[in-house]
Parts: structure tokens; sequence; C-alpha cells
């Protein structure tokens, strides 16, 4: 999840955007180019320590508490994800443009998914947090990218993996918001194939194929099979 895409939220000409500083706030890095930064703890000191670490760097500006509707990234500093946490998450993921990156001292492979399922676009282990590292995380996660550390990634695709395949599986459901045998009737239909070339490569009857696509459009409120196909094209489900 430490993916990058490029900033697509820049600033119109005159008017700070909402990863960027105001002109003439502070020396350092040019204005434009600092990611407006809100620090949160459930302490004083952790909110303190960490403002402390990020205020010589000239990349981010952290903001007064009177600006902090404006912040790019949230940096949510807690023990563990609990109620709280998750609470504080989707508030600020549902009124706000501001993304969440969470500072915890530790996580359990439970907590990790309900902190992704909030909102959570980043998160660094207290331990690990270095200046340099907070940064590199700040930046990915205003970018609209994540930030996870090696062995949370591997837990969290674990538990998608789980959920597939002990969950949705067993009832036909798919994250990817098609079985397989859906995936390949489009495809053939997408190569120019007509339902009795479907059925036959299949091997199946011309009316389990038009039930197939029956129901596929149904569930995703298409009007045809063109529609069909083209979703999934689309989407890249085949």
């Amino acid at each position: 999840m430490s993916t990058h895409s490029p900033v697509s939220d820049r600033p119109t000409a005159g008017v700070p955007g909402p990863l960027h500083a105001r002109p003439g706030r502070t020396p350092g890095a040019p204005d434009a180019e600092r990611i407006l930064v809100d620090v949160a703890a459930g302490d004083t000191l952790s909110r303190a320590g960490v403002v402390a670490q990020l205020r010589p760097h000239p990349e981010v500006r952290v903001l007064d508490e009177e600006d902090r509707a404006i912040a790019a990234v949230l940096v949510l500093v807690a023990d563990q994800v609990d109620d709280d946490v998750r609470d504080r998450v989707r508030r600020t993921s549902r009124n706000t443009v501001t993304r969440t990156l969470l500072v915890v001292t530790s996580i359990e492979e439970g907590h990790l998914v309900s902190a992704v399922e909030s909102g959570v676009r980043g998160i660094v282990r207290r331990a690990d947090a270095s200046p340099d590292r907070l940064i590199h995380a700040i930046r990915a996660v205003a970018q609209g990218g994540g930030h996870l550390p090696g062995d949370l990634l591997g837990q969290l695709l674990a538990s998608v993996g789980t959920v597939q395949r002990d969950l949705l599986g067993p009832r036909g459901l798919y994250f990817a918001r098609l079985t397989d045998r859906e995936q390949d009737v489009l495809r053939l239909l997408a190569e120019g194939d007509d339902t009795s070339e479907v059925a036959q490569k299949l091997s199946c009857s011309q009316r389990t194929v038009k039930h197939i696509l029956t129901g596929l459009t149904q569930r995703l409120n298409l009007r045809n099979r063109t529609q069909a196909v083209a979703y999934a094209l689309r989407n890249g489900l085949i």
C-alpha cells in the first residue's frame, strides 16, 4: 500500500489548495509546495512530540487548531485502534478532504482491517516514527496514496483473502463483483461470440448463458449485455 499517485488537487491560480500552505506564512520551502498537516493526540505530550519532529521540515506546515479544517493530512497519534480512534477517522473522512495517517503504539490484526475500513490511509508505528519516515508517509497520504509497514501490508492482504475465501466465496460474492463464470461469459462476448457460441465454448446451454447475463445486469444495474461488457472492460474485470 506504499503506492503513490499523482497529486490531482492542485490549487488554482491565486487560491491555496488543501495540500498547500497559504503564501507568507512560514520560511523554508516555497509555500506552494508545503503540505498542510494537523496533529492530534489523546495527550498534550504526544502531540507536542510529533509537532517538534515535523516543524523543522520545510516539506510540511503544522497547522494551528483554528486552521485544522484546511489540513491535507491529519496525523493522529494513539496507543491502539479503539472506538474513539475509528470515530475520529470516520468524522474526518466524512466531513473534510483531510486524509488520516495513524501513528500507533501497537495494532492487532483485526484492528488493522477496522482502521482501513474507517478511512485510515497510512499507518506508522510509534517505535518507527522518525522524522524522515513521518515525512515520507505524510507525503504518500497527501498525494492520494497510502503507507503501511511491510508486515501490516501482508496482514491486510491475508485478511482480504480470508474474507473472500471463507465468507464471500461460499455465498457467490466476490470483491471484483464478478464470478468466474460471469467473467468467462463477458470475455467471450467481448471477443465477438454470440450466445450460442458462448454456450458451446463453456459447455452449457444458451438458457444458462442468458440466465447468467440477466443476473449480472440486474445486480449491477446495467441495461443490457453491451453495457455489461463495457463495464467489465472499463473496470479491468476481464
